[in-house]
Parts: C-alpha cells; structure tokens; sequence
C-alpha cells in the first residue's frame, strides 16, 4: 500500500565502494546496445513512415526554419483537408523536438532521431543509477544493479524497439524530476516537471500530481510548499490551454483529436487481459515495492488515460507507451528501498533479465539480425532510383528513408488524386499499413500510364519521368 512520505532528509554522499563512474560506464554501454539496435533495425527497414518518418519531418522542419509539418502525415488527415503537409502541433503539442534541430543539421538525416533517442534514454538510466547511489549509500552494488534494471526494462525497450517518439525526452526529465524529489529540492522537481508540457499533452496531468507530492512534503514549510502549488497551478493551466486552444487552433478541423478516444464505458470495461498484463508487468519490475512509495501516484494519470482509452493498442505493454512509466517504478522502488523496504537488488535485475529473450534488445545476439535479406538489398536498390527532391509515394515501412532528401507521402488510398504532382511510387507488396493499399495504389498508377521500372523482392517502382539509366 502507499506510505505518506518521510520527512526529507539529506541523503548521505556516494561511497567508495559504489565509484561514481559506475552510473556513467553503465549508460554508456546501454547507449552503445540500444544506438546499434535502433540504426540495425532502421537499415533493416523495420521502422515506419508511422511514426519515425513523421518526426524526421517534423525535425527536419525545425532545421529549415519552418513550423513542423508531415507530407506523410497527410495520409490519415481529417476529410476535407487539402494542404501539402499536415500541421503536427495540431496533433500532438511536442515543441521540445525543435531541441533537435541543431543536431539534424549537422548530421540531416533521420538516423538523427534515433541516435538522440538512445541518448535521452541513456541519460535517464544514469540518473537513476545516481539516485540509488545516492539513496542507497550502503548497497555498494545499488547503481548497477538498479540501473541495468531501469535500463533493460520492458518500457525502456519497447520504446528504442519502435521508431522514435517525443515521449523519448519525458523519460529523462521524470528521472531528474523524481531524483531532484527524493533528495528533497522541489524547486528543482517543480522546473524538470514543467518541462513534461512541452513534451506531449498528456503529461500535464503528470507534472500536476508531481505538484501535489511537492505541496504534501513540504506542507510544514511554506518557502518549498510555494514551488509545489506553482507546479499544480501552471500544469493545470498550461493542460487545459493546450488542449483546449493550441491544438484545435493548430488542427486542420479545428479540433482536438484524440477526444474521441478518451475515457469511455468501452474502454473501461473492455480488454482487462492486456490491461493486467501491464500492471503485472510493472508490479514484477520492481519486486511490487513500486507500491511502498509515494512517488507511484505519478503513474496513475498514464495508467487512467490509457486504461480508460477506447484504443486497444494503448491497454497492452507493448509499443513506446509505457516508456514514462519506466523512470517512476524505478525512483519509488529506490525510495521504498532507502525507508526499510527489504529486497535483494538482485530480485528486479533478475526480473529484466528473464524477459529479456522477449525484448527488442534480444535480437542483437542473433546472426540474422546483422545478415541482409534479399528484400533489403532490393529496397535499397529501389530507393537509390528515386532523385533528390522529388515528390514519391513510398510504402510505410520505406518513406522514413526518403524524407531527408524527398518530398515523401505516403501510399494511401487516393495518394494519386490528392497528390497529382507525384512522379514516383516505391511500393512494397508485403508491408501491411494501410491495409491492402499497396496494391490498389499500384493498379490505379497502371491504368493512368505510369511506368514499372523496377520489381524485385515485393518491392516495386514506377515512374511516370522518364526512367533512369
């Protein structure tokens, strides 16, 4: 059950026998797995237009100057939109990405994204391997172990295995929010915890219940008590300003989204087997002490909007979801820790290792994961047909390698009567989203003359300039 707070204490300082460099050696490793993974995956052409290839655009925008923007985006636009690109801060409020712009370009190309990812995640690992060394002086294995579990863990691992996502930047600022928490500095907690509103919408309601714990600690001193209140009072306003004015100013329809899938009697009542696969999930990866601390109560806003969602991919472990919930677990189970909780350390890094052949990391002591297949040499071969700067339709599991250097959209269902101005088409007869599009894309490109310069592997070309030599 939760436990009201203990009266903040100054935590004792790092030991010899837990050296700083440990935290720091162990994200990078965890850096150098989950960067090889991301770009490995990438040049196997698993990522996707949907959503890696929506926020190469985004960022590639940024670094033009530009507000962010998806031509791929446009695929799944509200009826009746009629624009080039579909304006992303009208769906989801994420203004943080604008932080990569510089690196992009640098280095213009979507890999960026990736490799930025891994890092964000990498950074979050070290500030919990910090934290239990901070918090837990007297375990000398404390950083290690907490820390390969934080970094190893299903959220953490669902979220490098699929695509990059805005959620990426939420995952450090919870771990330095809930660290700057538990070594008793709110205001400190209070600013990393107003960072999550510029993350994506849904955290505000994270940073307000952060508000609440702040007030509660602090309720006997009032100088600390204010940086609480001011939290809860900006999380509260900013939320509603966003969703109830920024995004459906921003929107092509003049709306907000998502409201069709929040809380509803279907989503309440209806898919509880994923649902219990998640909290067992999240219990077992930290030996249930998750509970013992009050810092689980910034779980509950993403376990309520997911759980109450009409959507059932939100319900289930699977996919980058989870991945805020990961920094949480692993802060309260410290917390529990540092106030008696008794567990061997070794109990949640045994957890993440048992689930860890069913996890994207996994796949990088497989040989086949290094080997290329015959479908990605003809998709590289495919893709090298297609010019700079040309506007192409390309399948989803292909557009993320053209939006550097193309004016991509996706293959879609009318893609050639929205987008009259496209010159070639990069399909592949496998790839599943949108459902049974491919094909139809293609007929419907025959029948108006465009030619098939290339088909090898499932995958095939059309043009309708001239082809190349």
């Amino acid at each position: 059950m939760l436990t009201l707070p203990a009266p903040a204490r100054r935590p004792a300082p790092p030991t010899a026998a837990a050296p700083r460099t440990a935290p720091a050696l162990l994200a990078a490793v965890l850096f150098v797995l989950y960067t090889a993974y991301a770009l490995r995956e990438h040049a196997r052409f698993r990522t996707t237009g949907y959503d890696l290839g929506i926020f190469g655009q985004a960022v590639r925008a940024y670094a033009e100057g530009r507000a962010p923007a998806s031509e791929i985006r446009t695929a799944t636009a509200p009826p009746g939109f009629t624009g080039d690109a579909f304006p992303l801060l009208g769906d989801h409020f994420h203004p943080v990405l604008a932080v990569l712009a510089p690196l992009y370009r640098l280095a213009p190309h979507v890999e960026t994204l990736l490799v930025a990812q891994a890092g964000l995640v990498s950074l979050s690992v070290y500030v919990i391997a910090r934290t239990a060394q901070r918090h837990l002086p007297e375990q000398r294995f404390a950083p290690t172990a907490v820390g390969a579990a934080a970094g190893l863990c299903w959220g953490v691992q669902q979220l490098v295995g699929f695509d990059f996502h805005e959620v990426a930047f939420a995952v450090p600022l919870l771990a330095l929010a809930c660290r700057a928490h538990l070594d008793g500095r709110p205001r400190a907690a209070a600013w990393w915890a107003a960072a999550l509103l510029l993350v994506k919408e849904d955290l505000g309601a994270t940073a307000f219940v952060c508000g609440l714990l702040l007030v509660h600690r602090n309720r006997h001193d009032p100088r600390n008590r204010r940086a609480g209140l001011a939290l809860c009072a900006f999380a509260a306003a900013g939320s509603a300003l966003v969703v109830c004015a920024v995004l459906p100013a921003l929107a092509p329809d003049g709306r907000y989204g998502y409201l069709d899938q929040a809380a509803s009697p279907y989503g309440v009542l209806d898919g509880w087997p994923g649902k219990s696969e998640t909290l067992l999930v999240l219990l077992a990866a930290t030996g249930g002490l998750v509970l013992r601390s009050p810092l689980a109560l910034l779980l509950l806003p993403t376990l309520v909007w997911r759980f109450t969602s009409s959507n059932p991919a939100y319900w289930g472990p699977g996919l980058h979801y989870s991945a805020v919930l990961a920094p949480i677990a692993f802060a309260a189970l410290i917390d529990a820790l540092r106030r008696g909780a008794r567990l061997p350390l070794a109990v949640p890094l045994a957890v993440a290792l048992v689930m860890l052949p069913a996890q994207p990391l996994s796949d990088l002591a497989r040989p086949g994961f290094w080997q290329q297949d015959p479908r990605e040499a003809a998709a590289r071969a495919a893709l090298r047909l297609v010019p700079d700067g040309a506007p192409v339709a390309a399948s989803n599991g292909l557009v993320p390698h053209l939006t550097d250097r193309t004016r991509p959209y996706l293959v879609a269902d009318g893609v050639l009567e929205r987008r009259p101005e496209l010159e070639w088409i990069v399909a592949d007869r496998t790839d599943p989203f949108p459902w049974g599009a491919v094909d139809a894309v293609v007929r419907r490109a025959e029948e108006l003359g465009w030619r098939r310069v290339r088909e090898e592997s499932g995958i095939i070309v059309l043009t309708r300039a001239p082809a190349s030599p």
